[in-house]
């Protein structure tokens, strides 16, 4: 099918593009490429279009006969939400609606949406499972709650069917090595960690260490990019076989606290990872882990690269490859 990956240039848009192409899709990306990368977009054209213009977004949606969209574009730190509020919510909530009612205009019917396991805000329960109480603290969390909320009444109203994917930790690189992580500023565990490793970036800071955890740190769900990829055609052949409009978590259902992730990335790389014990940052919770099982069962999914080595080995393969690119360039 013919099919729009919005935030394509980013980090998992440009996973799922390939996925997409691999799997004989034709993919058109829609990026502005504020955060995004041109040399990402490997598969498919580009559209350099902004989501706060409706009318482009028609234009490309008509150009090249969309019949789905997978919509990753959005602003996506939490601490950053909390000084720039109103940026989050129209960046993420006032340009999603943008997106939305461009396809209710053109007459596309299908999207997969990407949402966050931070609508959830602080769990009542661990593994986390799509019936929690979505009680977002953050702008971030908030946005994504109320895009969600949006595809429901666009569904009931105008008949576009959605599955919103919650996503737990993003994190590893293409096997291959085409693409990777690469965000400025970079906030997530596991490059940061790696970084720390070469050289290339200050000693990591953990942030508590009191947590009612086995050594204290706080546990996270990571799941490797190439899964979350795999399973945004999976929501798409499910939207097309007559599923219903539905929310999934997607992660792995198993947790690896702060000082683990440490403690493999040194093993994986035979260097010595610097690192500061820090005090607790406000608004974090202990433990965050998934209940995957209703994508497992309701998309026919799983995850391939589901161990925290494999995961580290291959993101630290794509920052060696990035570094020879470097040096022969």
């Amino acid at each position: 099918m013919n099919v729009l990956v919005v935030g394509g240039a980013g980090y998992i848009g440009s996973h799922t593009a390939k996925q997409l192409s691999r799997a004989g899709h034709t993919v058109t990306v829609l990026d502005n490429l504020s955060t995004g990368h041109e040399w990402a977009v490997k598969w498919g054209l580009l559209e350099r279009v902004d989501l706060a213009n409706q009318q482009q977004i028609e234009r490309v949606l008509e150009a090249h006969n969309i019949e789905a969209v997978i919509h990753f574009a959005g602003s996506a730190y939490v601490g950053e939400s909390m000084q720039k509020p109103a940026h989050y919510f129209n960046n993420n909530v006032t340009n999603s609606l943008n997106l939305l009612e461009a396809m209710h205009i053109t007459g596309v019917r299908n999207i997969v949406f990407s949402s966050s396991c931070t609508t959830y805000g602080i769990p009542t329960q661990v593994p986390i499972a799509e019936d929690a109480p979505q009680n977002p603290i953050s702008p971030y969390g908030e946005s994504k709650f109320m895009v969600e909320k949006m595809l429901h009444w666009f569904h009931e109203c105008h008949g576009i069917k959605w599955v919103a994917l919650r996503y737990f930790n993003a994190s590893g690189a293409d096997p291959e090595g085409e693409i990777g992580e690469q965000h400025d500023p970079e906030t997530h565990l596991i490059p940061l960690v790696i970084g720390a490793a070469l050289g290339k970036r200050p000693p990591i800071q953990v942030f508590g260490t009191d947590y009612p955890t086995p050594n204290g740190t706080a546990i996270r769900d990571y799941i490797h990019v190439n899964d979350l990829a795999s399973v945004h055609i999976k929501a798409l052949e499910y939207l097309f076989n007559d599923g219903t409009p539905a929310a999934f978590n997607l992660g792995t259902g198993m947790g690896h606290s702060v000082l683990e992730v440490i403690k493999m990335v040194e093993k994986v790389s035979g260097k010595k990872v610097p690192h500061v014990l820090s005090n607790r940052r406000a608004g974090d919770p202990a433990i965050l882990i998934s209940n995957p099982n209703a994508a497992k069962t309701s998309l026919q999914w799983k995850p391939i690269f589901a161990s925290l080595e494999i995961i580290v080995k291959t993101a630290l393969e794509r920052e060696y490859q990035s570094q020879e690119s470097v040096l022969v360039n």
